[in-house]
């Protein structure tokens, strides 16, 4: 029976593990905590926060290939504790990920918060789903600016996080926006202060003359 364990780190990844000696810490983390199939409620918060995501498929001539794909924030949606949907919205029309995807369900998302500096990779299965208009306008928001025109469907297999090693800080114009606004009000508030703070020696310096 395969494990999670089993997809994360097939008989080739073990044995280049048991040649450069990471094998052992490996065995060991799998035993403690094995890799999760499921959704969290801590998956779930991060995927409420992403914007941004990175698929992984693999065509008939055993190439992988990696598409971006965005949205809104938390575009991309919880539908159970194993399945995970988005709306794949009109792009350059190539296509190449459908055609991977008809041919062979495996596929992977590599997600990252550059803020946070926090990174999530999900391996599984997923479908095109081109012909249910309810699951598209749930997936849907209608304030966000691209015409969704099918769902991309993702079963979880197996997921894990990595540390937040060599991820450069970057942030949002929201985010920059957002702590802009506190730090402006935070100008004037000392602003004030200050000018509260020089108003008696201004007086008093104005007596004297």
């Amino acid at each position: 029976m395969t494990t999670s364990a089993d997809i994360v780190f097939p008989p080739r990844v073990r044995e280049q593990q048991q040649r450069r000696g990471s094998r052992p810490a490996y065995e060991a983390r799998e035993r403690k905590r094995p890799f999760p199939d499921r959704v969290s409620p801590d998956l779930a918060s991060f995927l409420a926060t992403i914007d941004t995501a990175f698929l992984g498929t693999v065509g008939t001539d055993a190439r992988p290939y990696i598409q971006h794909r965005g949205g809104p924030q938390g575009f991309i949606k919880v539908i159970d504790d194993r399945t995970l949907a988005f709306a794949d919205f009109a792009g350059n029309r190539q296509y190449i990920t459908l055609a991977n995807l008809g041919a062979n369900d495996k596929a992977y998302l590599f997600l990252i918060d550059f803020a946070s500096r926090q990174r999530v990779k999900i391996w599984g299965r997923a479908r095109v789903v081109e012909d249910d208009p309810g699951l598209l306008a749930a997936l849907s928001d209608p304030s966000y600016r691209a015409r969704p025109e099918r769902v991309i469907v993702f079963t979880i297999e197996a997921w894990d996080t990595n540390c937040p090693s060599h991820i450069t800080p970057r942030f949002t114009e929201d985010e920059v926006r957002e702590v802009s606004a506190i730090m402006r009000e935070r100008i004037v508030a000392l602003e004030a202060e200050v000018a509260g703070l020089k108003a008696p020696l201004n007086g008093a310096a104005a007596n004297r003359v």
